[in-house]
């Protein structure tokens, strides 16, 4: 059974910022869009897939991209908190 996907607007404002920056620096905001998608869609088909980091929340990585996707699973979806550039400390980022 596919969940349903919410990604929340913090999330697509990270996705954003990292698809201009890939598209201004290196010209791969597309192959960086096509990750996303990809990663998007294992989400929903087996959101189980990826450990649990704290309480319910999970991380992805992103193939070929410094980039880690948290999100919870709940009954009925997946709801896709925020992405974050691996270098950053997801400590720093309290979203709820």
């Amino acid at each position: 059974m596919t969940l349903g996907l919410l990604i929340k607007p913090e999330a697509e404002a990270d996705i954003r910022a990292a698809f201009a920056y890939y598209e201004q620096h290196a010209g791969a905001g597309g192959r960086f869009r096509d990750r996303i998608e990809a990663l998007l869609g294992q989400l929903t088909e087996l959101p189980n897939a990826f450990p649990v980091l704290y309480q319910n929340v999970r991380r992805a990585l992103l193939r070929d991209f410094p980039y880690s996707l948290f999100y919870v699973v709940e009954p009925a979806r997946v709801v896709v908190l925020g992405v974050l550039h691996q270098a950053r400390d997801p400590r720093s980022w309290p979203r709820t």
